[in-house]
């Protein structure tokens, strides 16, 4: 996907559905046969492949079908710890200092 942060949302779904598309040509299956096994109408499976909106479980149904689920998290990573923040928000330690009052009731 080329530069996708400036593409609209119906281009990226057109995109998506393009290469969708593609996969399941390559695997030499068509729309009907994908669309049974993914367990889903035709017509939702061609409205998937021309980005004309879906639901994210028929996204995922058609991705099972291909056996493409690798790529999910992709999509949605898992958020990770940055150390460079770490060390941003990392404050210096300091010693306790307890005043008179505490340390003579101790």
């Amino acid at each position: 996907m080329d530069n996708a942060s400036f593409k609209s949302i119906e281009d990226l779904q057109v995109s998506l559905g393009d290469q969708l598309q593609a996969m399941r040509l390559a695997k030499n299956l068509d729309q009907r046969t994908t669309a049974e096994k993914a367990g889903i109408s035709e017509r939702a499976l061609r409205n998937l492949e021309a980005g004309r909106g879906s639901t994210v479980e028929s996204l995922l149904r058609v991705l099972k079908a291909l056996d493409s689920l690798e790529g999910i998290d992709l999509l949605a990573p898992k958020p990770t710890v940055n150390p460079l923040n770490l060390l941003r928000d990392a404050k210096a330690r300091q010693r306790v200092r307890h005043s008179r009052r505490e340390r003579r009731g101790a």
